[in-house]
């Protein structure tokens, strides 16, 4: 077991009292060299778990554990050097994670400097090298962000948590700001860095076929909790949980055919306020198999296999 998270909870005080319940009690459990698929609606708290987990923010509660080591609740500055260099993370949006001030070497190469192992020339050869790799060119190196395409600047964001060689990386939506030509040539570079590199991934996206097609098992995530896990392949042909089978059924058909012959069920209503959640399921408002104890009493997590795991009270 690589990575393991155990009721991981992250809130945010608003004032008045009041808390937002990004993620609320969250385990989970991710194998070396696997690709963990983790889904949901925006709002979801997909993105705030990701940062969490590698100590972006701290944690409110709950453990985290990489390699069998206790991560910390609040990490240190030495602490994000010392677990820099095997936790990474590709940030969702090209645009705005790259410094508009610095060039590509400087972006590139900021971990390796801030490491203090290698010369100047070591890390210029290195950046070149990793530039290389992903699909631009090493004059690139004296360039700033401004001047390249949405695409390019991920391949950017890519080679900079790379080029540390870390072993677990979170990747927030990757591939949501490129365009679908380019959305497949870097699922393609990060299938080719996984396996040369043995690397673990954390893949967190809204496009389920996509989730499906890269992950090893998959996490669906509502309202900072996740409701069911599983194969990817059995989440996504066979969903347990009523949100699930209301998120693959609003997947669309790449057939427009199909897709214009085939009945759509929405789902009913926004995602609930995070902000004091109150008790029951998550999901209890917007749930076409709603019972009355659903709004009073949270469902327990159930297995209904070796590998699947729900919570829902359809199945306690």
């Amino acid at each position: 077991m690589l990575v393991k998270t155990e009721e991981l909870r992250k809130y945010f005080k608003i004032g008045r009292g009041q808390r937002l319940h990004a993620v609320d009690g969250v385990s989970i459990e991710i194998e070396q060299n696997e690709i963990l698929g983790l889904v949901g609606e925006s709002g979801s708290g997909k993105s705030t778990f990701g940062k969490t987990l590698i100590g972006l923010h701290a944690r409110t509660s709950g453990e985290a554990f990489y390699n069998g080591q206790r991560l910390p609740a609040k990490f240190s500055s030495e602490d994000h050097l010392h677990y820099s260099q095997e936790l990474q993370m590709i940030f969702q949006d090209p645009y705005s994670s790259l410094n508009p001030r610095m060039t590509v070497l400087d972006i590139v190469g900021e971990g390796l400097q801030i490491q203090g192992k290698h010369t100047r020339t070591q890390i210029r050869e290195l950046v070149a090298q990793w530039l290389t790799k992903v699909g631009l060119n090493s004059d690139h190196m004296s360039r700033y962000p401004h001047e390249f395409s949405g695409g390019q600047r991920q391949r950017i964001g890519i080679a900079r948590a790379m080029i540390i060689e870390p072993r677990f990386v979170v990747c927030d939506e990757p591939i949501s700001a490129l365009d679908v030509s380019v959305q497949a040539q870097v699922i393609n570079l990060l299938d080719d860095l996984k396996k040369s590199m043995g690397l673990t991934l954390l893949f967190i996206a809204h496009d389920l076929s996509m989730v499906r097609y890269v992950s090893d098992r998959m996490a669906v995530m509502y309202l900072g909790t996740v409701v069911e896990t599983g194969p990817a392949d059995d989440v996504f042909f066979e969903p347990q949980h009523p949100y699930t089978q209301l998120l693959i059924e609003s997947n669309p058909e790449p057939d427009p055919k199909s897709e214009r012959a085939r009945s759509h069920v929405p789902i009913k209503g926004e995602i609930t306020s995070p902000v004091n959640v109150q008790p029951g399921c998550r999901f209890a408002d917007r749930c076409p198999k709603v019972m009355e104890h659903c709004h009073n009493t949270s469902p327990p997590v159930v297995s209904t296999s070796s590998s699947h795991t729900v919570a829902c009270h359809l199945f306690a």
